[in-house]
């Protein structure tokens, strides 16, 4: 006997059908694909979807990157900052610090 799937689940039934597909293919083409999707502000899946004539999400997104952090990253940056390991929260502000400068740096003379 089928169960009825929650209706707040139901607007996750068209992505739970979704297949994803990978492309192996030159690395040159997919830098392409990735500075084009960059461009047009687009995630690269989406790019894709657009050049293959698919419909894609218009929405803008909250734009963010994302980094993984071990807890011996962790411990390396709370010596670097010279804060408490556990005090991730201090440690994402200072290194957000560091890339703001970074790229201000990097930047800077153009």
């Amino acid at each position: 006997m089928a169960r009825k799937i929650p209706d707040k689940w139901q607007s996750s039934v068209k992505a739970i059908k979704a297949v994803q597909v990978a492309f192996d293919m030159d690395e040159k083409i997919q830098l392409s694909i990735r500075k084009e999707a960059l461009d047009a502000g687009l995630s690269p899946s989406e790019q894709i979807r657009d050049i293959l004539g698919l419909p894609i999400n218009k929405r803008p997104k909250r734009p963010r990157l994302t980094v993984s952090l071990s807890p011996s990253d962790y411990q390396i940056l709370a010596e670097k900052y010279q804060l408490p390991a556990e005090d991730q929260l201090a440690i994402k502000k200072k290194l957000m610090d560091d890339l703001v400068s970074h790229i201000n740096s990097n930047y800077s003379g153009e």
